[in-house]
């Protein structure tokens, strides 16, 4: 795929904030967002040209996110007290925020990884299929993804909860590689009965004070 994709925010504008800022992106059709080092050669282009393709600047594999995800990011700025220099730490608060909300909503134990990256090398093509710092697991299976992007202005936090099965992402895949399938299982918003305007603010009232913008980034 020889296509320019395009950026998923405004990253000049992101670092010129100067408060902390909760993001929930409102989506009105499917995109894929590639990790900020992953080719786009990955997909496969038939399978592809009617969907969304954006980049995002992180780490972490391509994910497929859909409208209903509860999806919400935190820019925070390097003089906030909210900050660290630590980026594991950085990832374990933010999941942190994700547990301390969903752990009264839900009746299973809910955690977060505070260890290194885990999962087949082969796998991390796609988000969900391993195990990262700060990612939140819900009986033991994974249900919120935590990506994060550092400049010296800040951090930017990344998380979702997806609304739907992640198997859609391995038809969009030019090659998929053994064992993706079942390291893609995990678990989906309505599992819960969660409401997700619920989450959402839930999570910006626990993250501490912040400012809620809440843009449309894929027209």
């Amino acid at each position: 795929m020889n296509e320019v994709v395009t950026e998923l925010y405004d990253y000049s504008a992101l670092r010129s904030l100067n408060e902390a800022t909760a993001f929930v992106p409102e989506l009105t059709q499917p995109v894929v967002v590639l990790g900020g080092s992953q080719s786009s050669d990955v997909l496969e282009p038939a399978r592809t040209s009617e969907l969304a393709l954006r980049r995002r600047r992180g780490g972490g594999g391509l994910v497929l996110l859909q409208p209903g995800d509860v999806w919400i990011d935190w820019w925070i700025p390097a003089d906030d007290e909210r900050w660290s220099k630590d980026v594991r730490v950085s990832s374990i608060r933010c999941g942190a925020i994700w547990r301390d909300v969903l752990a009264p909503l839900v009746h299973e134990e809910v955690t977060v990884h505070e260890g290194p990256l885990e999962g087949d090398v082969a796998h991390r093509v796609v988000c969900f299929a391993g195990k990262g710092p700060g990612e939140v697991f819900v009986g033991g299976r994974k249900a919120v993804g935590v990506t994060q992007w550092r400049v010296r202005e800040g951090v930017f936090l990344s998380t979702v909860l997806p609304a739907h099965d992640s198997h859609d992402v391995l038809a969009l895949l030019r090659t998929v590689p053994p064992g993706l399938a079942k390291a893609l299982d995990h678990r989906v918003l309505s599992s819960f009965g969660v409401d997700p305007d619920q989450l959402t603010d839930g999570l910006t009232r626990v993250s501490g004070p912040v400012k809620v913008l809440r843009p449309k980034l894929i027209s």
